[in-house]
């Protein structure tokens, strides 16, 4: 099986380009579920710490349960964990180990160079190449291969 992880900051054309590959390969898309659970939660009701450990489980039972040639995630445990790290200033082990259990084959890292769209359930207009160059850097850290996506 290869993993493809696509990731970076919100609004970065990430969700077009898994679905694009994912279709133009023949492979499975694993879309982002941390969004479908925030719409679900709807916005103004705000999330927690147990809301992400929630969307973290279920992200890592989708990543063990795949059984496919090629497979594209829309976001993965990266984000998951910086999110934990930037919100809550810290991220339970199970997500550090999956890293791990469960590497990507390559990463490809969207940059943020297009504009910012808004929608009710992202927050981070402000820092995304703050988080860009922290995605960047907890690949870096896994010593897998990637390459930067930019769009103009």
């Amino acid at each position: 099986m290869y993993r493809i992880g696509i990731i970076g900051p919100e609004s970065t054309g990430k969700s077009t380009l898994a679905a694009y590959l994912a279709h133009r390969y023949e492979g499975v898309l694993v879309p982002e579920y941390a969004r479908e659970y925030m719409e679900y939660l709807a916005p103004s009701y705000g999330y927690t710490y147990d809301d992400v450990v929630a969307i973290a489980k279920q992200q890592l039972s989708v990543l063990s349960s795949i059984n496919s040639n090629l497979v594209v995630f829309d976001t993965e445990l990266i984000i998951t964990k910086v999110w934990f790290l930037h919100k809550f200033g810290r991220c339970p082990d199970f997500v550090e180990q999956a890293l791990r259990d469960f590497p990507m084959d390559v990463y490809l890292l969207c940059y943020p160079d297009i504009p910012w769209l808004p929608d009710p359930v992202r927050e981070n207009p402000d820092i995304r190449e703050y988080l860009f160059d922290w995605y960047e850097r907890e690949i870096q850290a896994l010593n897998i291969p990637y390459y930067i996506i930019r769009h103009q």
